[in-house]
Order: C-alpha cells, then sequence, then structure tokens
C-alpha cells in the first residue's frame, strides 16, 4: 500500500517556487538546443533558473526518515556517485570543500519498508539549490515516501550532474532545480528471453542496470520456451535436461541473485512459462509430457503428470520470484497434435471436449495453480481472444498481436498490459524510434475507471537473432522512447513535434547511456543495431 506523501517545508518550498513562475529557459553551454530540458524520462513538474553549480567529488550521503538508513539507499548512492565522478577528481580536489555549492546529498524516506510490488510509491521531489531562503547550505535533497521513489530521484540528480573539462568539476547547470516527479503508469517493463539464445548473468544484470537509467521496473523474464529449458527446478531436476548445452544454465541461485539485483533498483522480476505451447523442451527430460515422440507440443493435456510438474515448477519458482505477478503464456497453441493423438483423442472423446475447450481447460487450471499461490495469472492475449467470459477475473491480459485489444480488455473489467507488437517489438529491427515513441497505451480507453485497468506496457526483446553479441544495441536506445511514453505525462509527450521536442533529448540520452557502459546503437538508423553511418557526433546519430 503506498504511504501518504507527508508533508514538510521542501514540499512547501516547491509549491512557492511553482507559484512564482520560475523561468523554463534551458541555458546550456553546447550547441545543444537550449529551449529542451536534458532529463530521460521527462518529470512530471519541474521548474529550474541560471545558476551553475560545482558538486564536490568527496559526496557524502545524509539521510533522514524512517527508511532513509536502509542499504538500498545507501548502496544506490555508492553506485551513484561512482556514475557522477567517472573522471578522476585527483587535482579538481585541490580546490577545498569552500569552494564547491554542493558537498552532500540528503536523502529522505518516509516509509522504512522495503516490500517491492505492483504500484509501489516511486513518487519523489528533488531540490539542487545554492545556499539562499530555499536550501540547506552545501546539499542536493531527495525526498521520498519509499526507498523506491529514493532511487528514481537519484538517477534524476545523476542526469543533472555533467562533467566540465575547462574547470574539471562535476557541474549542474540551470540551478535552482525544484523537482516533483511520479509516474504516469505503475508498470513499465522490459521483456528479456532467455530461451532463444541463452544470455549469461552478467549480461542479465547489464540489462537490469540499464532498465534503471530509464525508469523502468519490471523485467518480464522469458525464461523458458520450446528450445530450451535452462532454468533448476529442484522438485523435477531433469527439466533443465533441455538446456541447449549443461553450460547454458541457471541456477536456483543465480535466478535468486537476479531478483535480488534487480530489487536493488527498483525492479520487479516477473517470471514466464508459456504454456501449454511453446513447452517442447520440458519433454527432454521428461518425454511423457509430450502427447507422442513425434508430437511434442502443445504439453499432454490428457495427463495428470502436467499437471502436477506445473504445480512443481510453480512451487519451486514462487520461493524466488514474489513479485505479485506471474506469466502463463498460452500463445500460439496448435491443438493439431492433441488432435492426432490417440491416447489424447481418446481422453477428449470421453469427456466431449473439443481441442478448443481443452486448451481453454489447460489455460484455467493453470491459472488455478498460479492463484493458490497467491500469483494473480498473466496471459497473452490469445486466451482473451478464444474464451475471455472464462478466464479469472483476477487475470491480466497481454496484449502483442495488435492494437485495440486493450479496451476490450478493460471493457470487460481485466486489467492489461501493452505490447502492440507494431510499435513495441524491438526484435522488429524496422520499426524506428518514433514509433515507439508516439504508442500510446491508453489510445481507444477514454473512462477513467478503466484506463486505471491499464496497468501500463512493456517492450519485448525476443532473442531468435539476438544474444550477448547484440542485446543491448537492440534495446537501447529504442526503448528509452517507449520508457518515457510510460513515465511522463501524456501532454508532455503527445500532440507535439517531436523531432524537435524529443528527438534531439533522445540522442543526449542515448550519449548519457554509452558514457555508462551501454551499447546503445545511434538513435535514427533505419535498420536498429546498425553502426554509425560515418564520423560524426554521439549527438547526431
Amino acid at each position: 500500500m503506498a504511504v501518504p506523501y507527508h508533508y514538510s517545508p521542501f514540499v512547501f518550498v516547491f509549491t512557492l517556487i511553482c507559484a512564482l513562475g520560475v523561468s523554463l529557459g534551458f541555458n546550456s553551454t553546447s550547441d545543444l538546443d537550449d529551449s529542451l530540458v536534458y532529463l530521460w524520462p521527462l518529470p512530471s513538474e519541474f521548474t529550474f533558473g541560471e545558476d551553475v553549480l560545482a558538486v564536490d567529488p568527496d559526496l557524502s550521503l545524509a539521510v533522514g526518515g524512517d527508511g532513509g538508513k536502509s542499504d538500498i539507499v545507501r548502496e544506490a548512492f555508492l553506485r551513484y556517485r561512482g556514475i557522477i565522478f567517472k573522471h578522476s577528481t585527483r587535482f579538481s580536489k585541490l580546490r577545498g570543500r569552500s569552494m564547491y555549492d554542493i558537498s552532500k546529498i540528503r536523502i529522505i524516506v518516509h516509509s522504512d519498508s522495503e516490500v517491492l510490488q505492483l504500484g509501489v510509491d516511486e513518487s519523489y521531489s528533488l531540490l539542487v539549490a545554492k545556499n539562499d531562503d530555499h536550501s540547506i547550505i552545501g546539499e542536493a535533497t531527495i525526498e521520498a515516501n519509499t526507498v523506491y521513489g529514493a532511487l528514481r530521484g537519484l538517477e534524476t540528480f545523476s542526469q543533472l550532474c555533467a562533467f566540465d573539462y575547462g574547470t574539471k568539476t562535476v557541474q549542474v547547470y540551470n540551478a535552482p532545480w525544484y523537482i516533483q516527479d511520479k509516474p504516469r503508469f505503475v508498470y513499465r517493463g522490459l521483456m528479456l528471453d532467455t530461451s532463444r539464445h541463452y544470455l549469461p548473468i552478467d549480461v542479465i544484470k547489464h540489462v537490469i542496470e540499464s532498465m534503471s537509467y530509464a525508469k523502468l521496473n519490471v523485467l518480464h523474464w522469458h525464461i523458458i520456451d520450446e528450445q530450451s529449458f535452462p532454468l533448476e527446478v529442484p522438485t523435477y531436476p531433469k527439466l533443465w535436461k533441455g538446456a541447449y548445452t549443461k553450460w547454458e544454465r541457471y541456477t536456483v541461485e543465480d535466478a535468486y541473485d537476479i531478483v535480488n539485483f534487480a530489487k536493488m533498483r527498483g525492479i520487479n522480476v516477473m517470471a514466464e512459462i508459456d504454456i501449454p505451447g511453446h513447452a517442447e523442451s520440458w519433454g527432454t527430460g521428461y518425454p511423457d509430457l509430450w502427447p507422442s515422440p513425434s508430437c511434442r507440443e502443445p504439453l499432454d493435456v490428457s495427463k495428470e503428470f502436467t499437471f502436477d510438474m506445473v504445480s512443481g515448477i510453480l512451487t519451486d519458482m514462487r520461493k524466488i520470484f514474489p513479485f505479485e505477478l506471474f506469466h502463463l503464456g498460452g500463445d500460439e497453441v496448435n491443438t493439431d497434435c492433441w488432435n492426432s493423438t490417440p491416447h489424447v483423442q481418446q481422453w477428449l472423446q470421453d469427456l466431449n471436449m473439443t481441442p478448443k475447450e481443452a486448451y481453454q481447460y489447460f489455460v484455467l487450471r493453470a491459472q488455478e495453480i498460479a492463484i493458490s499461490k497467491n500469483w494473480a495469472p498473466v496471459n497473452w492475449e490469445e486466451t482473451f481472444n478464444t474464451f475471455a467470459t472464462n478466464l479469472n477475473p483476477r487475470t491480466v491480459v497481454h496484449n502483442w498481436l495488435g492494437p485495440g485489444v486493450c479496451p476490450k480488455a478493460v471493457a470487460k473489467g481485466f486489467r492489461c498490459i501493452y505490447s502492440n507488437q507494431g510499435v513495441w517489438y524491438l526484435d522488429h529491427l524496422d520499426v524506428p524510434w518514433d514509433r515507439f515513441y508516439n504508442a500510446e497505451p491508453l489510445e481507444g480507453i477514454n473512462s477513467s475507471s478503466e484506463q486505471e485497468l491499464v496497468l501500463g506496457g512493456e517492450v519485448c526483446m525476443w532473442s531468435e537473432v539476438a544474444d550477448t553479441s547484440n542485446v543491448l544495441q537492440t534495446i537501447w536506445p529504442r526503448a528509452a522512447a517507449a520508457a518515457e511514453r510510460l513515465w511522463s505525462k501524456r501532454e508532455a509527450t503527445s500532440g507535439k513535434n517531436i523531432t524537435l521536442t524529443a528527438l534531439p533529448r533522445l540522442h543526449y540520452y542515448r550519449c548519457l547511456l554509452t558514457r555508462r557502459g551501454v551499447e546503445a546503437d545511434p538513435v535514427t538508423n533505419k535498420y536498429a543495431r546498425q553502426p554509425p553511418s560515418g564520423p560524426g557526433s554521439c549527438y547526431e546519430q
């Protein structure tokens, strides 16, 4: 449950400054368009001025509130201090502390809860100003209700900081900054497929780290598919015989590590097992799950062993994945296999059931198992398209085939996640950044009560033609375009000439990613993940 926002003098100062109408001009020291604000995603509310503040390379942390002493806050501060001060400060430190405007960042967190679930409060306020009537001497201040709001505030603060090559100091331009910010959608995701190509643990962590820079908050981990089953399941230890090789696997400890790594960055991990189709790899270790040796998916709907297996997998995975949503797939189920296998065909006849009805039976039983483990089931849209009236009311419908699904789903009372493949599939390399940016999860939904059922959306990184060598280049920077759509106010990102208002900022953000070691490709490639076509600045490619 979200913690009520606490009244504080900081909020009063912010409100007062907004009321006074501080100038919104951006006085850049470079050749960038000085009418734009180079923060990504764009905050909800902000004002700024014309001061330049120097940041102490020995920047220290002060904390307040019930949650200020959290390890999540402390470790995030250390991470971001490393990002901000990448350049050596050996000589600039000779200036002396009295020469710096900001020597400390104060982080006030009102709640001591570290529970990370859907809808956790990620709002924050950020104040960066010189010593005057509105600030404490030598400090920047972040105030948030939760540690996860504090993380988002640290990301914004880090983007305000820039290294000045003339003075060899880190500076904040256009101060004073007064920012109050919160996300537009509670679910802002990236799907990562580790079945079509195995991704090492460090690569997955690199993806998670990069997600935090864009304020994405859900990693949808598509761990398993028909090609491989790389995850250890202690209850059924032969399952990961379905991995490509014995070196391309994830242990239980690996999965724990990924979940905890993500939590420290305010990112939930939603796991997926895609059933009953897309599950051929399960039978490598347990052939009885196949309808027959020559007909290997969907999973055998006629055997109780199949559902015992699903239950065992979910029981083991529940110990690893605390997020309240679990993805059960349900897409692209071709039931011809069931109809052509004698013992399954006999089972269908005995129950007077058609293959289509058996598909529904499988999905609903799997949902019941997930719900019994205290998960809300997520299914790809085919389940809604085929038997919407029989889906469990807790079902989250995951759109992918095209537009218009979320309006139908929320009209029937279901929650929805938007991932229209025409605009938000990263493996579609011919979809440019502007189509990612212009996609609107609430398109066609006008009722406020129905809009609230759209949890948000996610971009999808299917890996048929992506592996360690190119996965980051395929994700970024187009995923950032969707990230701003999911975080920032609709009126700030819609109805404008985005070539003028968004593209220069996205160029800048892509360069920020590359400076942080994220292999983000040029923004305006006609075909994603292509290198630059020739010499030039990072900010114009």
